[in-house]
């Protein structure tokens, strides 16, 4: 079977991922991987817009992108925008601009879009056994939560309620305040009735979360245990025990003080707050004992889909 070199780019509200890999039909192997935190979401994701900053950042990282795909001699590029391209109202005119003056494609995946090929990211990585899991990516713009097993996703969603919007909207204080997390918590519960329903319907007994905040809540019980993460494993198991000190810590901890919490990065550090409160407010739905975390979600989603085409072809 021969390879051909393929690029994805994941331009989250957050951070934008670049992945150049080798496809040979059936697996890949990844030849390089950056991620860069853009902040497009940043100043203006409630208010639907994307910010001039937050544009310029954007137009900058893909410049650096589209150099290393040029230098690797790659045809092929799939580049996708999530919550914060969909929802702008200049969302449209940034995708023109990147396609006129840089020359990159995006495609701007709806909200089930985007839920389905997480889904086959997790699937992917071998997170997924015979029985019915609930599994939950948490963006910067949006969260998506799908249900299903190895063999298909029964239920998605795409709900508009990321880090970056929570963020804005809840975390004032730091450390953020009891009535703030209050408030988050009852805006979840009205938001996220479909989750909660869906929930008491498919009674899934495993919670898998994706990439992002779960990497880092595993980097953080891996450190603490003054363990290393295994190099080419894309599965981590986070008992939920460890998780409720970890996130004990996070709500009751400024800024400074989070960024000294061995495994903690940068990037990830404000952000973290509202996301694991979202987590701990699932918890009360799902009685599991850890939760799976997939290093694969949005970007390995695409990979697989590129991998079934071909199989197909």
């Amino acid at each position: 079977m021969s390879t051909r070199k393929t690029a994805v780019i994941d331009m989250g509200t957050n951070t934008f991922h670049l992945l150049l890999v080798e496809l040979d039909g059936t697996s890949f192997k990844t030849i390089y991987k950056e991620k860069i935190p853009v902040k497009l979401g940043k100043g203006g994701i409630n208010q639907n817009t994307l910010a001039k900053d937050a544009l310029k950042r954007a137009y900058h990282t893909l410049r650096h992108f589209k150099n290393l795909i040029d230098a690797e001699h790659i045809d092929q590029v799939f580049a996708f925008a999530t919550s914060a391209v969909r929802n702008a109202a200049n969302g449209a005119e940034f995708v023109h601009t990147v396609k006129d003056s840089i020359g990159i494609a995006i495609q701007v995946l709806s909200g089930t879009e985007e839920a389905q090929m997480i889904y086959e990211g997790i699937r992917l990585s071998g997170s997924l056994n015979g029985q019915t899991e609930l599994m939950m990516d948490i963006g910067g713009g949006s969260v998506e939560f799908i249900i299903g097993n190895s063999q298909q996703s029964l239920w998605k969603q795409s709900f508009e309620i990321g880090g970056q919007r929570l963020l804005e909207l809840f975390h004032h204080h730091d450390p953020i305040l009891p009535e703030e997390i209050d408030k988050l918590e009852g805006y979840l519960e009205e938001k996220l009735q479909p989750l909660i329903e869906a929930i008491a319907r498919f009674r899934p007994t495993g919670l898998v979360g994706a990439s992002g905040t779960f990497d880092t809540l595993t980097d953080i019980y891996f450190e603490s245990m003054l363990q290393c993460k295994l190099t080419g494993h894309h599965v981590f198991e986070l008992p939920v025990e460890e998780f409720e000190e970890i996130h004990r810590e996070l709500v009751t901890k400024n800024k400074e003080e989070r960024l000294v919490i061995p495994g903690m990065i940068p990037m990830r550090v404000d952000m973290i707050v509202v996301a694991s409160s979202l987590i701990e407010f699932i918890l009360r739905y799902m009685k599991v004992d850890y939760i799976t975390c997939s290093h694969y979600a949005l970007k390995e989603g695409a990979i697989a889909t590129l991998l079934n085409q071909e199989q197909t072809a």
